[in-house]
């Protein structure tokens, strides 16, 4: 193995963790600290062109990385959480008799997203979470704060939280801590409302160099949090192609169909192989990312090869690549992904997170009107890949709602325009002070 390697393994992970599907183609204040306030910001600014930063909590917060964590066991869980996301994504896109579509997610999104989750939840639906994520949420949190500080100028990420300001909702202070002092999250207190909306899209746009746009669709008038993970990598490649390497071709999309494609040659030399696949490594520039392509033998299609591989496989083949010269060629190309991920995350085991009266994110917060629950898990990706680099970008979008839907589902009309009874009550006891009814405005 080439001297260096293995200090590189991390960056090689993030990059299968982003690209590896590529191979399917209340007015409520936040309780205040006595030892650490939290103040708003003040400063003013243009909605139409910036998020509205007068919603935004100020926090000053350092936390400790728990003792119990390891990046090596954090890396191998997350690996396997990336296969496995990979797999049921793949199942539930591809229906038996369907047409394989294409598939681009990007696990470490996610896995941040559901890690800041986990900080809200208890019980059953705690336990469920840390099964599916392979983590507690010491070692979740730890691996969060390491793994973000870790990253390069390639990768940015941003993590934020946002919650109402109605009256109902009072966020858990415990929560906007652990979220802040390990996952680096924005907090913003926001009306719901049509603005904030808006005001989400952008920071999601921001975050994102603008690759991923309009994530958001409304925002439901019983949604009371949402946390958002967003990345964004750009990078060129440690050796760019030249035109020369860069010739028309074709790429088969079935056994009698086929498309034009622009074929981009290069020489390299990080040959990977397992009992169905052939592949390579092929580095980003300052080599602390790489583009990794997998391609499964002839017998074997994508979705079987997906199906059949495990965290642990895959993390032992780009462990150990072949030094050996490989003659490669990738398509160039651009495509955008969109997944709600409820389903998907229920057929991996994270059920109660999702049932109204089973899910218990008494950690995140309460509301006056019923219990909270997760409605929806949006993810969103981008990617591009030309001579130059490779351009991606993800956002993952966690929907918390409370039970108070039932008020807002629909609307009754009570126009007094006729004969009516009234009465004032005594609240305490609900005994009518005064009734009476009113049959004649005019006497």
């Amino acid at each position: 193995m080439r001297k260096g390697l293995k200090k590189r393994i991390i960056a090689i992970i993030m990059s299968v963790l982003l690209i590896l599907p590529l191979a399917a183609c209340a007015d409520t204040e936040v309780p205040q600290s006595s030892e650490e306030p939290m103040n708003k910001q003040d400063t003013e600014i243009n909605q139409d062109t910036e998020i509205n930063q007068d919603t935004e909590i100020k926090y000053d917060i350092e936390v400790d990385i728990s003792d119990e964590y390891d990046m090596e066991e954090s890396n191998l869980a997350a690996m396997n959480f990336a296969v496995r996301l990979l797999q049921m994504s793949s199942l539930h896109e591809n229906k038996p008799g369907s047409v394989e579509k294409n598939i681009l997610i990007s696990p470490i999104s996610v896995y941040l997203a559901m890690g800041m989750l986990e900080n809200g939840a208890k019980g059953e639906t705690l336990a469920q979470l840390e099964e599916v994520l392979g983590l507690n949420m010491g070692q979740i949190n730890g691996f969060a704060s390491e793994y973000m500080h870790q990253t390069s100028e390639d990768l940015k990420l941003a993590n934020s939280i946002w919650y109402t300001n109605h009256e109902r909702f009072t966020v858990e202070e415990f929560f906007i801590r652990n979220v802040k002092g390990y996952y680096d999250a924005d907090i913003y207190e926001a009306a719901f409302d049509d603005a904030t909306c808006r005001d989400i899209n952008k920071w999601v746009e921001d975050k994102t160099d603008g690759m991923i746009k309009d994530i958001l669709d409304e925002i439901p008038a019983d949604a009371v949090m949402y946390l958002i993970n967003a990345l964004a990598f750009e990078s060129t490649w440690e050796q760019k192609y030249e035109k020369s390497q860069v010739r028309d071709g074709v790429f088969y999309v079935g056994y009698d169909a086929v498309q034009e494609a622009q074929m981009m040659y290069s020489d390299e030399f990080l040959y990977l192989e397992d009992e169905d696949a052939t592949g390579f490594i092929k580095y980003y520039a300052g080599k602390e990312y790489a583009f990794v392509a997998l391609l499964p033998n002839e017998d074997t299609n994508v979705f079987n090869y997906i199906k059949n591989l495990s965290g642990k496989e895959l993390k032992e083949l780009l462990d150990n690549p072949i030094e050996v010269h490989v003659n490669a060629a990738i398509p160039q190309f651009k495509t955008e992904y969109k997944l709600e991920m409820k389903d998907v995350l229920k057929e991996m085991g994270i059920v109660d997170i999702f049932e109204e009266s089973r899910a218990d994110l008494s950690g995140l917060g309460c509301s006056t009107m019923g219990n909270l629950f997760v409605d929806r898990v949006i993810h969103k990706t981008f990617i591009e890949l030309t001579p130059v680099g490779t351009k991606a970008g993800a956002a993952t979008v966690i929907e918390v709602k409370d039970e108070c839907a039932m008020i807002y589902e629909e609307t009754k009309d009570v126009i007094l325009d006729r004969p009516f009874v009234y009465m004032i009550i005594d609240c305490e006891n609900n005994q009518p002070v005064f009734m009476g009814t009113m049959n004649n405005i005019s006497e």
